[in-house]
């Protein structure tokens, strides 16, 4: 089977987070099963990569280019909704998965090609959608969390095969030495602010706060300035090898202030027996389960340094959620096997439909 990844995101190298991430694997998973998978993305044209992608457009003058980078076909455009005839003619999709920003424009475009449909609902986003899902009439839908299944169930009456987002353990389980609290993505809406004031009320406890969504210059000079003052807390810069971060990691700390789908970065920690804190927000509690402590977003502060404090100084409650969380991690609803058959019933489903329909 030929499939096709579809959205209105970047992608590698241009741009890394849990969706990128679990493309990836996905990816993996289906060329290591003898399928073949490509990626349709958005191009942003920053950089070197940009540079040479722009130019090689504006000398092919099409409105797509493909390039190999992460190690499979990817064709970057600047409204990939538009390049839909362009990845299709190229690669042949038998099925496409349609994800995230600008899902109902391409899902129409790759329809009008003949491409039967999977949307994967990976967020609660409904203005990124791009119009409304009941325009793609023969799509089916794979939800992250059951949080993102009854969400879209109740907005827009349909139902979804959940199916969290894929982890490869051995890319994120490590041993660790335990040195930081670690926040990733320091973002407001994955609770900077909190974070922050959670480490001002713990000066003698290291924080990490460490890069995914690409930081502005602004951006990351407002965070070093905001940061600066505390003397605890240290930002580094995104890194396409987690195992160094969850390596040093002795809690992670997830105080997430928007809807969450789910919360791929809890998932990653407990492959490595880290316990995570974080919010009642969205799917993130499905995603904590019990590898950790979930909290209301806006419960005192003397709670949320509680949670952290506890586990920090308590060995015996460490170590407690700490097998918790292995254990956790290791529940069938994340084995990797199982999650990929998951998939690939949904996508052969789509596939046979097109067949039906064409005889």
């Amino acid at each position: 089977m030929k499939v096709l990844f579809a959205g209105g995101n970047g992608y590698t190298p241009e741009f890394s987070g849990g969706v990128q991430s679990s493309t990836h694997h996905l990816v993996e998973q289906l060329r290591a099963h003898g399928h073949d998978a490509s990626v349709l993305a958005a191009l942003f044209g920053d950089g070197m990569f940009g540079f040479k992608a722009r130019a090689k457009m504006k000398l092919t003058r099409q409105r797509a280019v493909i390039d190999t980078v992460p190690g499979y076909p990817v064709v970057r455009a600047w409204f990939p909704w538009e390049a839909a005839d362009f990845a299709v003619r190229k690669l042949t999709p038998d099925v496409a998965v349609v994800q995230c920003h600008k899902s109902v424009p391409i899902g129409k475009a790759l329809e009008a090609q003949g491409v039967p449909l999977v949307v994967y609902l990976r967020n609660v986003e409904f203005h990124e959608l791009g119009g409304d899902l009941s325009e793609l009439g023969s799509a089916r839908y794979i939800a992250n969390s059951d949080f993102t299944a009854r969400t879209y169930h109740q907005r827009f009456g349909i139902t979804s095969t959940v199916i969290p987002p894929t982890v490869n353990p051995a890319l994120y389980a490590t041993r660790s030495t335990g040195d930081f609290v670690t926040l990733i993505n320091p973002y407001d809406e994955k609770g900077f602010e909190l974070a922050v004031r959670i480490a001002g009320r713990c000066p003698d406890i290291p924080f990490l706060f460490v890069e995914s969504w690409k930081l502005a210059d602004d951006h990351r000079a407002n965070i070093e300035n905001t940061i600066a003052p505390l003397g605890n807390v240290r930002l580094e810069s995104r890194t396409n090898d987690m195992k160094t971060v969850y390596g040093r990691t002795k809690i992670l700390l997830a105080p997430s202030k928007w809807e969450e789908a789910w919360g791929r970065v809890a998932s990653e920690a407990h492959c490595s027996g880290i316990p995570v804190v974080g919010s009642r927000r969205g799917g993130l509690p499905e995603a904590i389960g019990s590898g950790g402590v979930v909290l209301d977003y806006d419960a005192p502060l003397d709670v949320w340094v509680g949670a952290v404090r506890c586990l920090w100084d308590d060995q015996l409650e460490h170590g407690r959620l700490s097998e918790a969380a292995r254990a956790f991690s290791q529940r069938p609803q994340l084995n990797p096997d199982a999650q990929f058959a998951a998939f690939m019933g949904v996508l052969e489903a789509a596939a046979a439909q097109r067949l039906e329909r064409a005889a």
